[in-house]
């Protein structure tokens, strides 16, 4: 990905997740931003072009966004820190999912479990890799194994985004397993 379109793409997943205001725009109850307010509520602080966002949103290798099926609106795909409901329906994960962090967590994880802090969800990968590449942006990598096939058992839900990040409330710490380092 190009400088512009990392820039261009930090942008819109600061204002689509976390400060739609930042611009003045107001998301409706699902995430979902008219993508012409978008870009003209952009201007002064990030201006891009309709081009540039089609760009940014097909480039992108996680698939961080969606742009509903009419083409008229944008939405992110999961990690909103404010109120949105992306109407997930709830669904069975796979026997083991995986969550990649830095080393400097995994004392506190080992204590408390993984909890969701400022995000609506903890999120985790149905890979090693991804969840490796996940943890590489906190520091030194550890990747924990979760037990999701007996967490789902119990009676924890689960749900998967648009872009198959596995999401959950928490994961307690007696549904982690091992943690493998990756440095």
């Amino acid at each position: 990905m190009t400088d512009t379109l990392t820039r261009t793409s930090r942008f819109l997943s600061l204002i689509l997740r976390h400060e739609p205001g930042r611009i003045g725009l107001q998301l409706d109850p699902r995430g979902w931003a008219d993508i012409d307010e978008l870009l003209l509520r952009m201007q002064p602080h990030h201006p891009i072009s309709r081009e540039l966002l089609q760009r940014v949103v097909e480039s992108n290798s996680k698939r961080r966004f969606a742009i509903s099926d009419d083409g008229l609106r944008i939405r992110a795909s999961q990690g909103h820190s404010i109120a949105v409901d992306l109407a997930l329906a709830p669904c069975e994960p796979p026997t083991r999912l995986f969550h990649g962090t830095a080393t400097r967590f995994l004392e506190s994880i080992r204590r408390q479990g993984l909890l969701r802090g400022d995000r609506h969800h903890v999120h985790l990968s149905a890979d090693i890799e991804t969840a490796t590449a996940v943890g590489r942006r906190h520091g030194r990598v550890v990747v924990l194994h979760v037990d999701a096939g007996r967490m789902h058992a119990e009676g924890y839900r689960f749900y998967r985004s648009d872009n198959g990040v596995w999401l959950t409330d928490e994961v307690p710490v007696g549904f982690l397993g091992d943690a493998t380092d990756h440095g």
